[in-house]
């Protein structure tokens, strides 16, 4: 007997099995294939917009994503480095082959998991609460709890073209049996789809006929643990034209999703090709990225170019790209349909409400990507250890604490009908929530839990230290006019008349921290805090975007006055007259736990939240 069964092996169930096991619980993961776990069955990359920000958050409570990223990353860029740090987002390309060897000796070297190879048929509930798994071989497994992340694989079909093909990735079987058990048991299931592009060879690519993407000159890691990382690959860009365009139509007749054997919806941000040309019909072009997938394949990522469409108009509307005029396919695009449940029937600790001990992870909620998995795998598997370990005390992160609590917060409460991806525009405290402060808001909360080493834990507080301290001396030292003017002029920036902080300068657009500190001829101690680049680019930040972040901060305390105003879980809403309709409905639905929970429900207008209020009152 285990006391926690993880039921797949991708980026949510690795999460799950480490952050458990770290707890001290024995973890049985279950893949139907070994090989196959931590795949990076789609975009062979980590990280991009608010992707990057997961990314770190995960490292930030005790993950082990961005440590297998920076192992096998070929390529490290920030995004967005045009705009404000609120957007800034890391983002590697990595080796689609090392990524999973990489991830699955973490998991063999943990002596608290053991890897299952088996096919799950049933999971097995006795008085709404879990009790075994039952495999295909007819060998039941029992544990305390089980958390699912079955990914795409829930009665999952494949589709080129008009030809459906049971299985949840090429070469993989569909799980099925699963969805229609637990539909059983009372939870209410969709349908969704997903999409993957072709996979050309190198050799086929006219490389002078493409725009090369370098990486960063001084690449950043994802965690706290590795020191540095090297860019080995670089990527290209071409794009599509109105040729293309022509012949992808031609495809539409036998197109899955046009012609609807697909029902499920797909992701409206990563449309496939043929569905932006359908619905861009007015723009020429669409931008096409080569990605490298491995240095030891000469297979490349064709991303912008996800496609259902049979396998001759792929080839020939590829060829009509700019330096593709020879692709070689290694792999057709194909779409995948799959089952999901809808999320609204979670807690926040990822427990379905409807079975005790069972806790979802993953594309099962109706999420899209590794980073979006990897962060509710991680989160379902410490409460479900802190369950067995700690009964009572539940591991939330809440949307004013990191992109992990936004994710959660907008599944529960607005559930989702197409696959969801975190964006930064979700968060509305995004200027706390940046990806160079994730150890800061995060670490100390995951420490308190036991996720985090003594060792790490020293070292953060040192770090911690240093920026406080870099801060006081900023705010407490000035520079006289004499000292900055001459640069100044150089600069041709105002002169000063009198003498400023170092705080006050910063806020100049044409000085660095850097520079103010040197002038300000600091002792050896201030110099060393100083030479440290992020504690340097941590006290940058506050100091330079201190307004707005004293109004954010503002806003998170009316939040968490809200979150405290607690609603009973018996609260019967018919009660209230002056509900709306739809206001009732969805909150009977959800069932809030707090008076903020319930604003947050999409369908619950403000003249429903004001009478909630008044009726608490």
């Amino acid at each position: 007997m285990f006391d926690i069964i993880v039921i797949g092996g991708g980026h949510a169930g690795i999460e799950a099995s480490v952050s458990a096991a770290t707890l001290g619980c024995t973890v049985g993961l279950v893949s139907m294939d070994v090989s196959t776990i931590g795949r990076l069955s789609c975009n062979p990359s980590i990280g991009g917009s608010a992707k990057g920000h997961l990314a770190k958050e995960i490292d930030a409570l005790g993950g082990i994503m961005g440590q297998i990223a920076d192992k096998s990353g070929l390529q490290f860029k920030m995004l967005n480095t045009s705009k404000g740090h609120a957007v800034w987002s890391p983002r590697s390309q990595n080796d689609k082959d090392l990524y999973p060897y990489f991830a699955q000796c973490k998991l063999l070297s943990n002596k608290n998991i053991r890897i299952i190879q088996q096919n799950v048929v049933e999971i097995t509930v006795k008085d709404n609460s879990v009790s075994s798994i039952l495999t295909s071989t007819n060998e039941e497994i029992f544990a305390k709890k089980i958390i699912l992340c079955s990914g795409t694989f829930l009665n999952a079909v494949m589709f080129t073209g008009l030809t459906g093909i049971e299985g949840g990735r090429v070469g993989e079987n569909s799980a099925k049996h699963i969805s229609d058990l637990l539909e059983s048991y009372g939870l209410v299931r969709g349908r969704l789809k997903t999409g993957t592009p072709p996979r050309i060879s190198k050799d086929s690519i006219d490389f002078s006929s493409v725009t090369t993407l370098e990486g960063d000159i001084n690449p950043i890691p994802f965690s706290w643990n590795t020191k540095r990382v090297k860019n080995t690959l670089c990527c290209y860009a071409t794009q599509t034209n109105l040729t293309t365009h022509s012949i992808l139509e031609e495809g539409f007749s036998e197109s899955p999703m046009f012609t609807g054997l697909i029902q499920g919806s797909g992701p409206r941000y990563c449309p496939s090709v043929e569905d932006k040309i359908a619905r861009f019909a007015d723009k020429p072009s669409h931008q096409i990225v080569l990605e490298p997938e491995g240095i030891s394949t000469d297979s490349y990522y064709v991303n912008g170019f996800s496609t259902s469409l049979p396998t001759h108009i792929q080839e020939k509307a590829l060829r009509s790209i700019n330096g593709l005029q020879n692709a070689s396919f290694l792999k057709y695009g194909y779409a995948v349909e799959y089952d999901f449940f809808l999320p609204y029937q979670l807690h926040f600790t990822l427990e379905t409400k409807a079975i005790k001990g069972l806790y979802f992870a993953g594309q099962i909620n109706g999420t899209s990507g590794y980073e979006e998995a990897a962060s509710q795998g991680l989160i379902a598997g410490v409460n479900a250890a802190l369950s067995i370990k700690d009964p009572g005390n539940n591991f939330v992160i809440d949307r004013s604490e990191g992109y992990i609590g936004v994710l959660i917060d907008d599944l529960v409460n607005k559930s989702t009908n197409e696959p969801y991806r975190i964006f930064t525009s979700l968060a509305e405290y995004r200027l706390l929530l940046r990806q160079d402060n994730a150890d800061l808001r995060l670490l100390k909360k995951a420490h308190s839990v036991g996720l985090i080493s003594e060792q790490r834990f020293d070292s953060f507080l040192k770090y911690k230290y240093k920026i406080d301290s870099l801060s006081q001396y900023c705010s407490s030292t000035k520079i006289r006019p004499e000292t900055i003017n001459p640069l100044f002029e150089v600069k041709e920036e105002s002169i000063l008349k009198e003498s400023q902080t170092i705080e006050q300068l910063n806020k100049r657009n044409s000085i660095s921290l850097g520079e103010l500190i040197s002038l300000s001829n600091p002792n050896e101690l201030i110099d060393y805090y100083a030479n440290d680049v992020k504690v340097l680019e941590q006290v940058d930040i506050t100091i330079r975007y201190e307004g707005y972040i004293q109004r954010q901060q503002k806003d998170v305390e009316l939040f968490k006055k809200n979150e405290m105003k607690k609603i009973p879980t018996s609260f019967d809403y018919k009660r209230i007259q002056s509900l709306s309709t739809e206001g009732r409905e969805k909150l009977e639905k959800v069932r809030p736990i707090s008076l903020g929970q319930a604003s947050r429900i999409s369908g619950v207008s403000a003249s429903d939240i004001t009478a909630i209020a008044l009726y608490l009152r």
